[in-house]
């Protein structure tokens, strides 16, 4: 198992090249958020959009769109139909399939919501889509119900769980889970052909062959939110042409250490979520 740390990123990250355009800094398609979790959708296009992310489109429910848009007005905004509980209805899944299918990558789950609907989306995105997608919180909660899935799907896939999400996916405890944290997710991601990224403490990020820690990180972090802003620094990079496994080490070392440093300004007592991608900056800057 090898650490992550600054050198890893001198070598993984590029920099822009000089006649770079949005065209050329990827397109990724995000599809998160619902009735009473819009801030899981600004929450993670913050932090794709600090990641680098040449093009950002969010998918959102119509009701949440006069919340997110002036929040995050660099995006561009797919508003679609809710159903009775104010989440994605099924009814948008040509919609979406044919918005991630011309993406250079895909975020979802991310106060997503699970129900019916949802898990058809999820389903369709695994399936019909062929961009590299990453699957956070309700998303992995919707694959979870729906495990075999993952061996139908049609594209590079990378899931974030936290434990009670991973002990979800293996229907094992948390327990079980937390007690061999590198085999838990070397087992799973070579079972379904997957990169994990099994959040905690140290974070370990496996693809079931090679496998990487990051140390990077601090109880600060405990807050919901934070989760969400990693999802979309890992997404981040996937669509700007990394691979699953470059992006997701590159995304859970930044994001811890953006998250260091927002403790050293501002406490782990009081930083928040929001605060991590404006100092994500930091963390670029000992890179170039």
């Amino acid at each position: 198992m090898k650490e992550i740390n600054f050198d890893y990123l001198k070598e993984k990250i590029k920099p822009r090249p000089y006649n770079a355009h949005k065209g050329s800094m990827g397109c990724l398609f995000s599809v998160c958020g619902c009735y009473g979790m819009a801030g899981a959708q600004i929450l993670s296009a913050t932090g794709a959009l600090r990641s680098g992310i040449g093009l950002l489109k969010l998918a959102i429910v119509d009701s949440v769109y006069p919340i997110v848009a002036p929040a995050v007005p660099e995006a561009v905004y797919l508003p679609m139909q809710a159903n009775s509980e104010g989440r994605f209805s099924a009814e948008n899944i040509a919609a979406i399939t044919e918005n991630a299918n011309s993406a250079n990558g895909v975020l979802v789950g991310c106060g997503l919501g699970v129900c019916d609907d949802t898990e058809k989306i999820v389903t369709a995105l695994l399936t019909e889509n062929q961009s590299p997608i990453v699957i956070d919180a309700d998303g992995i909660n919707c694959v979870a119900k729906h495990i075999n899935l993952l061996n139908e799907k049609s594209c590079p896939t990378v899931l974030t769980p936290h434990p009670g999400e991973m002990s979800r996916l293996l229907g094992l405890s948390v327990r079980e889970v937390e007690a061999n944290r590198q085999k838990a997710a070397e087992n799973f991601s070579r079972e379904f052909s997957v990169v994990t990224v099994l959040k905690g403490a140290d974070t370990i990020i496996t693809d079931g062959e090679q496998t990487y820690i990051s140390y990077a990180g601090n109880p600060g972090m405990s807050t919901g939110g934070s989760g969400d802003v990693l999802a979309g620094i890992t997404a981040s990079f996937l669509a700007q042409g990394y691979s699953p496994i470059e992006s997701a080490c590159i995304g859970a070392f930044v994001h811890g250490k953006a998250g260091d440093y927002a403790r050293d300004n501002l406490t782990e007592i009081s930083m928040l979520p929001r605060d991590i991608p404006n100092c994500l900056p930091k963390v670029f800057e000992k890179i170039f």
